[in-house]
């Protein structure tokens, strides 16, 4: 069973969690409607709800000891926006939000890429659903969570985290398709084949609100509209020659080569799963971070050396998970040489003069659940 953060002290109308998300393959295709495959972090966001009766909320959070207030239609700054944006979009949607006294706690690593944002949305959609008695499918909620981050708190991404946090299944990928939004759970039993995940948390910040991810994206859409295309998802590998030789800059170029070649190795990852062949995910992993290396441009040295130290000590592949510009990497490793490998690039962060990362072993766990009791 999937452990989840502490819970708030006390009696509530409603507990719900949602886990943090790593993305097994296909960084930045999400928002090109293209291919994903996240699976759930057992680390958790836990939101707890009291209703009250008037049409106002407060939110703590055990993180940061502070308690934010607001009412229908204010604007929200800072953490407490993702759930402002929550009630927000909840109403817009039509959804009669009672107001509510919330308490948040989470062991989610924050400023990861492990997304603590979506984990937060998510149960708090789910707690404030529940108080509401609204009737809203799990596989809508997706959406309404991304819409929250996209138009309230201003943060352009795309919709496999808020997917990955409500949706996710224990011992399974998700394999999701961002244009239809057609889901599929891949078995992915890591134990089962002596193999382990190594996440190393390479501790330089990361954060999804820059102009850097705006920029990536914004030169994806630009390259789409040239090519003629609703999204770059529609460009397949065997097409890209002819689609690169359509584009004038050098820079559009390579995101585009990231993308394309990104959606395939998805689609190559989910059927060496499907086949039972784990291990011959590692290599896809690998090309899947030197492409984000060398043409998205989005690692930094502390994951780009991450990775290299995983792969010289024995890992099938590694890369960064994640938005990019810091965050974390997934090493797939012998289950028995996981403690080794960690060692080695935790020695070589010092000896690179890089802040100590945190290390550890993730299983993929579950999705939004009631946790109430």
């Amino acid at each position: 069973m999937t452990a989840v953060a502490r819970l708030p002290e006390g009696s509530y109308d409603a507990v719900w969690a949602s886990p943090g998300r790593v993305n097994l393959i296909g960084e930045h295709t999400d928002y090109n409607d293209g291919f994903v495959l996240p699976f759930a972090l057992p680390h958790s966001t836990v939101v707890a709800a009291t209703r009250r009766d008037r049409p106002e909320w407060t939110v703590w959070s055990e993180t940061t000891g502070e308690t934010v207030r607001f009412g229908a239609g204010e604007r929200v700054e800072g953490w407490a926006a993702y759930v402002a944006g929550i009630v927000w979009v909840l109403r817009e949607a039509g959804h009669d939000v009672p107001g509510a006294d919330l308490k948040v706690t989470s062991d989610v690593p924050l400023g990861a890429g492990l997304s603590s944002s979506a984990a937060i949305e998510c149960a708090a959609m789910a707690a404030l659903v529940d108080l509401a008695g609204a009737d809203l499918p799990m596989q809508l909620r997706p959406r309404l969570a991304q819409r929250a981050e996209n138009e309230y708190v201003g943060a352009p991404t795309g919709i496999m985290d808020q997917a990955a946090s409500t949706l996710c299944r224990a011992g399974h990928a998700l394999f999701l398709d961002c244009r239809s939004l057609a889901t599929e759970h891949v078995p992915f039993d890591l134990a089962a084949d002596g193999l382990a995940m190594l996440v190393v948390d390479s501790k330089a910040p990361h954060a999804h609100v820059s102009g850097e991810y705006a920029a990536r994206r914004r030169s994806c859409e630009e390259a789409a509209k040239i090519l003629g295309v609703a999204a770059l998802r529609d460009v397949d590998v065997d097409g890209l020659p002819d689609a690169l030789a359509k584009l004038d800059d050098e820079v559009m170029r390579k995101r585009v080569r990231h993308v394309v070649t990104e959606d395939q190795r998805v689609l190559d990852t989910v059927a060496a799963l499907r086949a039972g062949d784990v291990r011959a995910v590692g290599p896809l992993m690998t090309a899947s971070h030197e492409s984000m290396r060398d043409d998205y441009e989005i690692t930094v040295p502390q994951v780009d050396t991450a990775v290299r130290v995983a792969l010289e000590h024995g890992a099938y592949g590694a890369r960064m998970t994640g938005g990019g510009f810091g965050g974390c990497v997934l090493a797939l490793v012998d289950e028995e040489h996981c403690d080794g490998v960690a060692a080695a690039v935790r020695a070589a962060f010092a000896a690179n003069g890089f802040p100590p990362p945190d290390t550890f072993v993730v299983a993929p766990g579950e999705g939004t659940r009631d946790v109430s009791g």
